[in-house]
Formats: C-alpha cells, structure tokens, sequence
C-alpha cells in the first residue's frame, strides 16, 4: 500500500486526487455516477437529514461578512480563520453579514445544529457555541475543497442550497494519542486537534504515562519528567510537557470544543515512574529505563503505603489542570499483579480519582473491581466472546457506561494489511471497511445503545514518530470511527460511505493532511 505524507508534492496529488466524488442520498446506496452532485450530500459524518435546492446557491465573495450572536463570537472568529486563507477576503465579523450564526435553537440538543442555505445568505442555528462549531465543520464540506488551503486559491466559492438538521447519536466521540511511547509536542497536538475536529470528535484522550516515558511535569514528584521523560521507544531524547504546556492544549482543545481526558496507566505499564523513584518498587530497587515494546512485566507495589500517596499526589496536581470530568486511570495489561492484588489495588485507587472531583475511565480490564458508578469502561477487545467481554456487560448491566474502542475495528495504528510499513498487526489487520463495519450499540451482548457512552479511535505510537506517521494511520479511518459515533445507525452504507469518503482527497491534499490510498476506495 502507499503512502503519502504531508510533504507529497501538491502536483503530483491534484493529479491523482483531481475531481471530487460524491456520496448518496441519506441513508442509500447510489453508486458514484448516480450520486455526482450537490456537496450536500458529501458530507463525513452524514448529517442526520439533508434537503436539497435545486438550482439554488450562495456565493461567497470579497463583501461577505459572518454575522453572529455575541455569545458566538468565539465560533465566528474561528469560521473567519478557515475561510480568510484560501479566499484572501477580509471577512470581518460583528453582528450582521451573510454569513449568519445564531443560538437562538436548542432543539437538537447541545450539540446540534441547523443550517439553511439560500442565494443570500448561510445561516447556522444552534443552543450552543459547540452545536454553532459543529455546524462550521459541515459548512467547510460545502465548499470546494481548495477552501482548506493555507495560500490564497482563486475561488470561485459557491455553496449549494439547501438545509440540513444535524445532532450525534452519542454524545462522547473519541480520539486518543498515545504521547509516551513517542512524544509529541504541543505543535503537534494541536495540529492532530485540529483534524480530529473537522469530523466532530468531541474528545481527546491523552496516554500521559507508560513504561517508556512520563509525559507530564507533576511538581511534587520532579523526577517522573526528569528521568522518566528522558527517552522513548528506540531510545530517543522523549520529553515532556510542563504543567503550562498541558493548560495550553486543554485551552487549545476546548477553542475546537474538544474536552482532554488524560491517563496515567495503573498498576501497570509504569516503569517510567519506577525507574524515577526506586521507593515505588517492593524491593526499593529502581529498573533501568526502558525502551522496548514489549508490556505487561511493570507495577506499582500494591502493598505499599507509598504507591497510593503517589497516586494521590499525581492525580491531584493532573485534575487541577484538567477542566474536564473525566480521568482514565488506565488498568490494563497489569500482568504482573495477580487478580487479589489488582483488585486491592483498585479498591484503594479509584476513591483516590473521585475525591479529586473526576469520573473514572479504565480500560476494561478493570471492570473486574467493579468500580462504583459514575464510572467508564472502556472496552478494547478484539474477541465479543471473550470472558472480559461478559464483564464489561455485567459492568453495563450494573449502571457503567462503556466507551467502545475495540482493537481489530477503531485502533488506528494497526496495519491496514500486510504491506502497511508502519503500525503493528497484533489486533490483525483493519482496512477502511472494517474500521466502519460495525456497530458500537450491537457489538457486545449485553451492551445496548442505552449503555454506550459513544466511541473512541486511539492510536499507539510505538511505531509512529512524527506527525506524518500519525496522519496516515489516520486517514482514510479516523472519518469511519467518526461517522459511527455521529450519524444515526440507519444511515451506515459502506458503498455510500466509501464514495463519500474518497470524496475527502481533495480536502486533505488542499489542508497538507497526509493519508493512506486504501484500495477499498474509489478515489478521484
């Protein structure tokens, strides 16, 4: 399979790339010919109802202006700032224009919107700023897509009339970044932000800690980052955000409407932080560093006093920074705990997470200690007939919310097949159509729509080194997990979708976002 990173000559993909290809109407299954047309019916995640005017559409031009609530004003500045690039118009925004924003309409919730679009004006309507921004990521599908150029393209900029009312099916819709394996810097969390965003994921779940580095500064235990954020898999330099830095990504996350969940894994994968303090480890003595990938061979010493001390601490100084309501705890892959001592363990951790005001997320391994509701499983499974999977169902069945992750469907640092030169294969291989394939409602036997909190895409870095490595493991997937999580399950078509899809080329080349040419789609 090939590979195009960011740095792929513009030239030689427009060539590829050229013409744009549109999907079908709500909830069919037209094939590409029949479904050439109006972009509205190209949008990723398919909106929820979409209506059509012939012959109808708005021209943006050199006097357009964006209007807006005051109370949208945030939203209309950052509209102004994906349009002013590639159109050079100066946009200004105030309270009139034709380009209008209004929270006058809560009726899709907090999160929907309406938009309507005639030959005078584009008019978004919604309850709230973040349904205002949702609407703002439609609306940039419905134009060209040289609309999402960093350099002034020569237009014209019509968008095509019509309506369309939108709201998600799950109100939790996920990415996660794994920063400890390899660390990425705040540059380049914001930049995968900003992508995450434009398909409406509304969280992001940041992998702070892990035996092959500490990631974030916590001042009362200096020598997590000192030492434990020294190095990465392979051995290279790692790093670590400053408390200042990680208040700038959870700033710069809420201004894209996307809440930061962040983890500090327990009892397991924490070499990172043994090797930092030898008094974390039963027999007092601190590991090397270490930078394999190998996992399941670290812990905390559960019978220590100590150990909860340091969570207690940790944990503290993290939920100040971190405006959001969740925490994950992580809990996975402890293989060198038995059961008793895990489950002793968590007894005596997941109160520490709750008196600090957080609800706590845990991979699903740790559904097993019953954690006490409000609480998050979060299921990474690979086999639904699994003895874990019938815990995270009774866990549903006692009052949890389970966010649906599994590895050979949503994990985006698995290879797309054999010949993907990046990534790992050991939750198999996962094309376009098996990441869309599913659905987090009906996936699990006794897990209902009822029990979902939504899904997440995460993706592992032992691999993955730069910004260009995470681009193309994400796309073309990361837009599957996302539709799932957004649309209604009645619109799922993979023969809809894969047009749709392939339709986003254009975009990503116009924006430098890298991608992965999967064969499953029709590209243009």
């Amino acid at each position: 399979m090939n590979h195009f990173p960011i740095e792929f000559p513009r030239r030689a993909a427009m060539a590829l790339f050229g013409g744009a290809v549109a999907a079908g109407a709500l909830g069919a299954a037209p094939s590409a010919r029949a479904a050439q047309g109006s972009r509205m019916q190209q949008v990723i995640p398919v909106p929820e109802s979409v209506r059509e005017a012939p012959g109808v559409r708005f021209e943006l031009g050199p006097d357009s202006a964006i209007g807006a609530d005051p109370a949208a004003a945030g939203v209309a500045e950052y509209l102004a700032g994906v349009l002013r690039p590639a159109t050079g118009y100066a946009l200004p925004t105030g309270e009139r224009g034709d380009l209008v924003l209004r929270l006058d309409d809560a009726g899709l919730g907090q999160a929907g919107y309406r938009l309507e679009v005639t030959a005078e004006t584009v008019t978004l309507r919604a309850g709230t700023p973040e349904g205002l921004f949702n609407g703002v990521q439609t609306l940039r599908q419905l134009l060209p897509p040289q609309i999402e150029s960093a350099d002034p393209q020569p237009g014209p900029w019509p968008i095509p009339g019509g309506a369309i009312a939108d709201r998600p099916r799950f109100g939790h819709r996920a990415a996660m970044l794994d920063v400890a394996r390899h660390f990425f810097g705040v540059e380049q969390v914001k930049r995968y932000i900003d992508q995450i965003a434009r398909y409406k994921i509304n969280f992001l779940h940041l992998h702070l800690s892990d035996d092959q580095g500490w990631r974030i500064e916590i001042e009362s235990w200096p020598r997590l980052t000192e030492h434990g954020g020294s190095t990465e898999v392979g051995g290279g330099p790692g790093g670590f955000y400053t408390q200042q830095d990680y208040a700038e990504i959870v700033r710069y996350a809420a201004s894209r409407h996307i809440t930061i969940v962040p983890e500090i894994d327990v009892p397991g994968h924490t070499n990172a932080a043994l090797s930092s303090y030898a008094e974390l480890n039963c027999d007092g003595v601190a590991p090397p560093l270490y930078t394999g990938i190998e996992v399941g061979f670290s812990s905390l010493c559960v019978d220590k006093d100590i150990s909860y001390r340091f969570l207690d601490e940790v944990i503290g100084e993290i939920a100040a920074l971190t405006p959001g309501p969740y925490l994950h705890i992580g809990g996975d892959e402890a293989d060198a705990t038995t059961d008793e001592q895990y489950r002793a363990f968590m007894r005596r951790a997941l109160p520490i997470l709750r008196a600090h005001g957080k609800t706590v997320v845990g991979w699903h391994e740790y559904a097993k200690a019953t954690p006490q509701n409000p609480a998050v499983v979060q299921y990474w499974g690979t086999d639904p007939a699994d003895p874990e999977a019938a815990e995270v169902a009774a866990a549903a069945a006692r009052g949890s919310k389970i966010l649906m992750s599994p590895a050979n469907r949503s994990y985006l640092d698995m290879k797309y097949d054999e010949s993907t030169e990046l990534g790992l294969n050991w939750a198999g291989y996962v094309e376009v159509a098996d990441a869309y394939g599913w659905d987090p409602a009906a996936h699990l036997q006794g897990v209902g729509e009822e029990s979902v909190l939504g899904v997440e895409a995460p993706i592992w870095t032992e691999t993955l080194e730069n910004s260009a490595h995470l681009e193309v493991m994400a796309f073309p997937r990361l837009p599957a997990i996302a539709e799932l999580g957004w649309s209604p399950a009645a619109t799922h078509d993979w023969e809809s979708f894969r047009a749709r899809l392939a339709a986003q080329a254009p975009r990503w080349e116009a924006a430098g976002i890298g991608f992965t040419r999967s064969p499953q789609l029709p590209w243009p």
